[in-house]
């Protein structure tokens, strides 16, 4: 099979394509026929040796796809050769095949297609569990996205409309932030131009928003912080930036604001039942058509360095996908 690898940690022109062994499916595990694997920002993180987790070369990055089980290792019920299955794991997506543990597989509804299911576990599983596990939020509730136009901020807003929230998007162009209002934003703030703290205040009437999910990190978030409602919760996503940023203290006193860690992976591991919940709900939603994976672009796998450069550069609004 053909698969992306990183022999050594770098950029992603250092990745390489080559001809590998099929993986076999071990007691527990399952082995997918990928046909789409989602990209995302941990992806460019992890080849450089900057991700929480670090494989040991060589390894296959990319960790979303959507496919068809191969094979089932002993031990497996949930699923069986010939079923349609997101799966996700850390690593190991670039590639023709997949192997997983059988109980990170979702089955595919009849009616969703490869491309947006590999576009939808990660982001969506990753914001909702912000939105209702972290931060519990509620119907008529403010919530403020930052980096709205990326693949976990678009689907924050699409959650957070879906939720009964009202959404404020914010993001760093025009163009992005017309993404934003087409995927269901109220209001939108181009942060490249417009001061941020200024045009929260002006939304809200000078309340303050209830919920900030924050998957950039950076300059933003302590002005984003300043301008949470009594009782807040500030939802720490990610650093997308690169920066991660020092915040006062004292501020959660002043606001009597929570800030809140979100870390989905280490979720869908400590919590397998409740995050298996999630994605029922998700799925429903995804049927409802109350929600939809926005995607940007479709690449071969061959072309893989220059999806991943896409994304490192922030020229992606929503999704980009691999196919095989």
């Amino acid at each position: 099979m053909k698969a992306v690898l990183c022999k050594e940690l770098g950029m992603p022109d250092k990745l390489v394509v080559e001809d590998v062994p099929s993986p076999n499916a071990a007691q527990g595990q399952v082995v997918v026929s990928v046909k789409a694997c989602g990209v995302n920002f941990p992806d460019t993180l992890i080849i450089q040796g900057k991700y929480q987790f670090k494989p040991e070369m060589p390894f296959s990055p990319g960790g979303e796809v959507a496919g068809v089980v191969k094979q089932i290792g002993e031990g497996v019920k949930r699923v069986k050769p010939g079923d349609r299955v997101i799966a996700f794991n850390t690593w190991g997506g670039f590639a023709e095949e997949m192997v997983v543990d059988a109980d990170r597989t979702i089955p595919m509804p009849a009616s969703m297609d490869f491309i947006p299911a590999a576009a939808f576990v990660l982001t969506y599983g990753t914001s909702y569990h912000a939105l209702k596990d972290r931060a519990d939020i509620k119907a008529g509730e403010t919530l403020l996205v930052l980096g709205a136009a990326g693949g976990v901020g678009l689907a924050a807003v699409q959650l957070g409309k879906a939720m009964g929230a009202r959404v404020i998007a914010a993001a760093s162009s025009d163009e992005k932030l017309k993404v934003c209002r087409e995927n269901g934003a109220d209001e939108t703030i181009n942060y490249g131009l417009e001061d941020l703290r200024a045009r929260v205040k002006a939304i809200t009437a000078g309340k303050g928003v209830d919920v900030v999910y924050d998957p950039v990190g950076g300059p933003y978030s302590e002005p984003a912080l300043r301008d949470m409602a009594w009782k807040g919760r500030f939802l720490v996503v990610g650093f997308a930036s690169g920066d991660i940023p020092k915040v006062a203290l004292n501020l959660t006193l002043l606001k009597g604001c929570s800030i809140v860690g979100v870390f989905w992976g280490a979720f869908t591991r400590n919590e397998p039942e409740r995050n298996r919940e999630n994605n029922w709900e998700l799925m429903a939603m995804s049927a409802a058509g109350k929600i939809k994976p926005h995607i940007h672009a479709t690449y071969p796998l061959e072309r893989a360095a220059e999806a991943l450069n896409e994304v490192l550069n922030k020229r992606v609004s929503g999704k980009v996908v691999l196919t095989t």
